[in-house]
């Protein structure tokens, strides 16, 4: 009986996993779009994403039932329980990048019309680059269960800060200079 329970423990746990990874390869693709989108000034790629965040959202709310229905009915433990948990943050976190992407796509109706200077582009087409990067590290992080790769990543998020810190500065400069009205500058800096 009890290998059998612990069989169906992993099976859900996998399951969950399994989801996991498919939101999170959801929200890559969501990363690309959006940034396509903004490059492009694609207020119909825009209005796509921003529709289909509602489905990022649907399987978000199924694994986080699926998890609590774990914890609830099966009563985890040790590395099982970490696991389940883990899962849980994991999805909150992947599902809030899905709803920046959205915000990505709103401020891409927002910027109708602008044009964007090569040296902000290049700097959001970088950042956009290195944040799918991150995120699939982290997704073999968590995939793999490897600790130490998940540990590099607060270290590989430099590369990305410093690439916002240039990204912001050169919004201050592109401003200043009279090539973005302060509206918009507001809005790339929200993005």
């Amino acid at each position: 009986m009890t290998g059998d329970y612990r069989k169906a423990l992993h099976q859900n746990i996998d399951a969950i996993a399994n989801a996991v990874v498919r939101l999170a390869a959801m929200v890559e693709d969501a990363l690309a779009r959006a940034t396509a989108a903004l490059l492009a000034g694609d207020l119909e790629a825009a209005q796509l994403l921003i529709d289909n965040d509602d489905e990022l959202d649907a399987l978000s709310i199924d694994i986080e039932d699926h998890c609590f229905r774990i914890l609830a009915l099966e009563s985890p433990l040790a590395v099982d329980l970490r696991t389940v948990v883990a899962s849980m943050r994991i999805n909150t976190d992947v599902e809030r990048a899905g709803d920046l992407m959205a915000n990505v796509a709103k401020g891409t109706r927002r910027l109708q019309g602008v044009v964007l200077p090569p040296r902000l582009r290049g700097l959001l087409q970088q950042m956009s680059d290195e944040a799918a990067r991150l995120l699939r590290l982290a997704v073999d992080a968590y995939r793999q269960r490897d600790g130490t790769l998940g540990g590099t990543l607060d270290r590989a998020d430099d590369v990305l800060d410093v690439l916002h810190a240039e990204f912001v500065q050169g919004i201050f400069e592109t401003h200043n200079a009279g090539e973005l009205t302060l509206q918009a500058a507001v809005q790339l800096a929200l993005i």
